[in-house]
């Protein structure tokens, strides 16, 4: 297993009691259609955890691959002028999130960030999220990562 992908695993486990699956796919799982297609689900079950500035502060948005975030509805939600949202820089995202865009898990951050959390995603029974790494996934219950990353379940999609 890929160094930060055993990372994951074990802080998941330390931090939370867990012990995530995670499956790795040297073919790469950087997209969501990529990631479907390796998993063989749905690209609708891919948690892709991505990173925006909202107001200069960093937030966590876990949506669904099928989906594109709506900054519109992201501000509304922080009540916040959609001027003040925007993706957050890759250099940030690894300082701060503890892990490189492509890999960010849902949960298990270096710093304490809100995290939201598509609500089309907690129609499906499992969901899959980065761990780590481009390359690692594993699966859960939409309804386990919202608990595990203290997500507000939020309408979110455009």
């Amino acid at each position: 297993m890929h160094p930060r992908a055993a990372e994951f695993a074990d802080r998941a486990r330390d931090h939370h009691g867990v012990n995530v699956d995670v499956r790795e796919f040297t073919g790469g799982t950087k997209t969501a259609a990529d990631a479907a297609a390796a998993i063989g689900c749905e690209v609708a079950q891919i948690a892709s955890s991505l990173v925006f500035v909202v107001d200069g502060d960093l937030v966590i948005v876990v949506t669904s691959g099928a989906n594109r975030v709506s900054e519109t509805r992201l501000a509304d939600h922080y009540e916040v002028d959609e001027s003040a949202v925007g993706m957050a820089d890759p250099d940030r995202i690894a300082d701060v999130v503890g892990w490189s865009i492509g890999g960010v898990p849902p949960f298990c951050h270096d710093a304490t960030l809100p995290v939201v959390l598509d609500e089309t995603l907690l129609a499906h029974e499992t969901v899959w999220a980065a761990a780590g790494t481009p390359e690692a996934v594993f699966p859960i219950a939409p309804a386990d990562l919202r608990r595990l990353a203290n997500a507000d379940v939020v309408a979110v999609a455009e």
